[in-house]
Order: C-alpha cells, then sequence, then structure tokens
C-alpha cells in the first residue's frame, strides 16, 4: 500500500515566505510557481495587472501558433523582429509582430488555446496595457517549457525557449535571482518595466524558468506601484526567492492534488 505523505497547503505556505518580502506602502505583488517536475504549484496576491513587456512573449507564442495553423515556418524578418523583442525588449518590432498577430483579438484568440482565463489584449496599439494574472502567466510558460497540453510544437517551444535564455545584460533580472547560483543556464525569462503616466509609479513584472536545487521552476512575479524601477526590480527578485524557496523546499503533496 502507498503510503501518502500529508496533504501541504503551499499557498499558505508561500504566504507566509512573503511576509518576510519588503513591499512598500502603496505597491502590489503577486506571483506564481510551479514545480517543473511534481507538478506542485503556489500562488500569492490577486488582481489583475498590466503586463508591460513581458506580453512579448505571449505576442511570440501568439505567432507561432499562427504560424504552426498555416503550416509555414516565421519569416527572416519575423525571426529578426522576435529576436530583438525578446533578446533587447525593443518595442518597434514588438508592435510589428502585434499587428502581425492580429493585435488583442489576435492574441486573446490564441491564449484561449493556450488556458489562459484571466489576460485580455490591450486596446488597439497598447500591447503594453494588456491585463493579466500571475497564474495566467504561469499557464503561459507552460506552454513554452513543457510539452504536456502545449499547444505550441516541439520546435517552436525551443525557438522560444532559446530566446528567453538570451536576454541582453542589464535585462538579466528578475526571476533569475532565484536560479542555482546566477549561472546563464540555469535560467530562461523576460522581464517588463513601465512607468504610469498618470501616477509616476512603476509596473515591474518578470516571468521565466529557473533551476534550483537541480529543479525546474516556472515562475511569475507581477508587482505594480513601485517609487523606482530599482524598487520593483528588488520587489520582483526577492518575490521570486521566496516562490522559488517554498517551491524547492520539504515534500507534500498540494492540496486539492492527486499525489502521482
Amino acid at each position: 500500500m502507498e503510503t501518502v505523505g500529508p496533504v501541504v497547503d503551499r499557498d499558505a505556505v508561500l504566504a507566509a515566505a512573503m511576509a518576510s518580502v519588503t513591499v512598500a506602502d502603496g505597491a502590489e505583488v503577486s506571483v506564481a510557481v510551479l514545480d517543473a517536475e511534481t507538478g506542485e504549484s503556489a500562488s500569492y496576491g490577486a488582481g489583475v495587472f498590466d503586463t508591460a513587456s513581458i506580453v512579448k512573449v505571449d505576442i511570440l507564442a501568439a505567432l507561432l501558433l499562427r504560424a504552426q495553423d498555416t503550416g509555414r515556418a516565421l519569416t527572416a524578418e519575423e525571426r529578426a523582429y522576435a529576436l530583438a523583442m525578446i533578446g533587447n525588449s525593443d518595442n518597434e518590432p514588438a508592435s510589428a509582430l502585434w499587428r502581425a498577430i492580429g493585435t488583442a483579438d489576435g492574441l486573446d484568440a490564441a491564449n484561449e488555446r493556450f488556458g489562459l482565463t484571466g489576460t485580455e489584449g490591450g486596446d488597439g496599439p497598447l500591447w503594453g496595457l494588456t491585463q493579466t494574472t500571475a497564474a495566467d502567466q504561469v499557464t503561459l510558460l507552460r506552454q513554452v517549457f513543457l510539452a504536456d497540453g502545449s499547444q505550441l510544437s516541439a520546435a517552436s517551444r525551443a525557438y522560444v525557449r532559446g530566446l528567453m535564455g538570451r536576454i541582453a545584460d542589464g535585462q538579466r533580472w528578475g526571476v533569475s535571482a532565484a536560479a542555482d547560483g546566477g549561472d546563464d543556464g540555469a535560467w530562461a525569462l523576460k522581464n517588463g518595466w513601465l512607468r504610469r503616466g498618470t501616477t509616476g509609479l512603476w509596473v515591474v513584472n518578470s516571468i521565466g524558468r529557473v533551476t534550483s536545487e537541480g529543479r525546474d521552476h516556472l515562475v511569475a512575479v507581477l508587482s505594480r506601484g513601485s517609487a523606482t524601477l530599482a524598487e520593483g526590480v528588488f520587489l520582483t527578485e526577492t518575490a521570486a526567492k521566496a516562490a522559488v524557496s517554498v517551491s524547492a523546499g520539504a515534500g507534500g503533496h498540494v492540496r486539492g492534488q492527486r499525489p502521482s
């Protein structure tokens, strides 16, 4: 007879870990994490956040899905745009690919197939004001990093992962802080940052795959209300460390999931 370990409420464990994360007055943070090996997950915080440039992963995934549907490869121009959009977070290539996928309608249609339920494309050309949740971003990361249930082909997944592992110097912050030893091969990410003109406060987000203690974790940290970019970066990094420490911690089974 199989011995089943104690049920662990990882949301509660993550909430306890997040109690040590400094969140400035008026700022908000939401986090989701998934152990890619066991499928165990945890989340903290609620609400819908502006994506800023993390939506560029979603734009690329939608573009690849459209290409798969028509049985074609990306063009040389599309590949050049994708490289600049992900690696350097360039905005003009993102706008070009946003139009190529059909703007918000195209993104929303792809996300319905990807299983995202709380994400809505930004109005008109405003892809950076796409609204999302941390849980949805982990769902998107599953499409990119895990084969099971993914709408993306193996080649498409490998392409996105490769670009997310080649981020420009100066943008290698955020969830990568939770990776083993800061080694480049231990992370693949996309960050987003946006200073809102109405408030002067910062939206700072980070999503990606990190390897910690030899195991892969998919992590999404969304934040808003930081007074400076540096403050927001620090918040995403400390929140990512807390999330991965919980995900990589002591065993047990997530409440509501069956043990394998």
